[in-house]
């Protein structure tokens, strides 16, 4: 581009243009995107599993029939939302993570609109509507309100099967990939771990029972595994789309002049 210099981070994935005249003035690559969500994602459920344990440990694992040696792992409700400063740890960083969030759903829009508007339309709006209920459970806790914390969890879960099957039908129809063959792989990823996470729904559920119903000592902790399971096939699943958004790049550029849009 005549009249500009590039410097190219290591990574090459932050761009710098210093132009003359019109052209991006910044380029980021949109791998960024899935990649932030990623990271505070994890580092909000990881933070406040290390604080409480370290902090709170047998409070956290004590449920409402059994407490330590019988129960030794705390649950995600639990880790998130009994307890300070645990739970202000992971409310300001999935706070953190919310931007890059709504990113992804706007930026999978944008990539999938063309291929198939009317699916990539429900996309949006059921991911839209996934993260306000993931609101509703993250920030009214169990200890808050019981039910409303509930409601939010279930609704939550109960959008995830549209929206991850959604997404296998149309990512491989992304606007820009660098290759149809990583499409057609990431996609293959994406079934698997939609497997892994709806497969893990129904021994959460049963060993639930066995805590609530039967009153069984260990079983909490062995629901907890799998309440935890689905936290990292959720983050695992929205991971993935680095693969696609990698070939999307965000610029940021100056409004043409007058005389240029004439």
């Amino acid at each position: 581009m005549a009249g500009s210099q590039r410097r190219d981070s290591p990574a090459g994935l932050v761009r710098e243009v210093h132009l003359a005249a019109g052209g991006a003035l910044h380029k980021l690559s949109g791998w960024w995107i899935p990649f932030l969500h990623t990271v505070l994602a994890s580092a909000a459920f990881l933070g406040a599993l290390v604080v409480g344990w370290k902090l709170h440990y047998y409070k956290i694992v004590k449920n409402e029939h059994f407490g330590y040696p019988d129960e030794w792992f705390p649950s995600v409700s639990a880790t998130i939302g009994d307890r300070y400063p645990g739970r202000s740890v992971f409310q300001v960083l999935i706070a953190l993570t919310c931007p890059p969030r709504l990113l992804l759903h706007v930026f999978w829009y944008v990539l999938t609109a063309r291929a198939a508007p009317m699916r990539a339309k429900a996309l949006f709006w059921i991911g839209f509507l996934r993260t306000w209920t993931c609101g509703g459970w993250v920030y009214v806790t169990s200890g808050d309100d019981h039910d409303v914390h509930d409601v939010m969890m279930i609704s939550y879960m109960l959008l995830t099967l549209p929206y991850m099957l959604l997404l296998i039908q149309i990512s491989d129809k992304a606007l820009f990939a660098h290759s149809a063959r990583r499409l057609a792989l990431n996609r293959r990823r994406r079934k698997w771990v939609c497997m892994l996470f709806f497969g893990a729904i129904p021994p959460m559920i049963y060993f639930f029972i066995n805590h609530k119903v039967h009153k069984i000592a260990g079983a909490y902790t062995t629901y907890a595994f799998f309440e935890w399971a689905l936290i990292l096939f959720d983050v695992m699943f929205d991971s993935l789309a680095m693969v696609e958004f990698s070939a999307l790049d965000l610029s940021v550029q100056p409004a043409k002049t007058d005389e240029q849009r004439d």
